[in-house]
């Protein structure tokens, strides 16, 4: 169950994000309140998650793959530029979830 809790927040954290965008700094009124909503109630979720799952991997992967999947729709949608230094630190942040997910695992 906590898995799931924590794949619909990062959704909606991901949506937060890119209505965060589309509200071009609150001059746009639909994407500025959906912003609001979404981020409410990933945070919500994620809440929920942390009472199957510890504290340290939550976060981390919520926000790692949050940046890893915010990156991708940055590059996608609103054609921001990735450059291989860029790509390379988002590696290492995927490294470091993984890597936490995998210690926390053992224990």
């Amino acid at each position: 169950m906590g898995w799931l809790l924590l794949c619909c927040a990062i959704v909606l954290e991901l949506s937060g994000t890119v209505s965060m965008k589309l509200s071009e700094s609150f001059t746009r009124v639909i994407p500025s309140v959906l912003m609001f909503i979404f981020y409410g109630a990933s945070f919500t979720l994620l809440n929920y998650a942390l009472k199957y799952m510890e504290v340290s991997t939550v976060y981390a992967i919520w926000s790692g793959v949050g940046i890893v999947l915010i990156t991708l729709a940055g590059y996608l949608f609103f054609q921001e530029r990735l450059s291989v230094s860029s790509l390379l630190w988002i590696g290492v942040i995927v490294v470091g979830v993984i890597g936490l997910n995998i210690s926390n695992n053992g224990h």
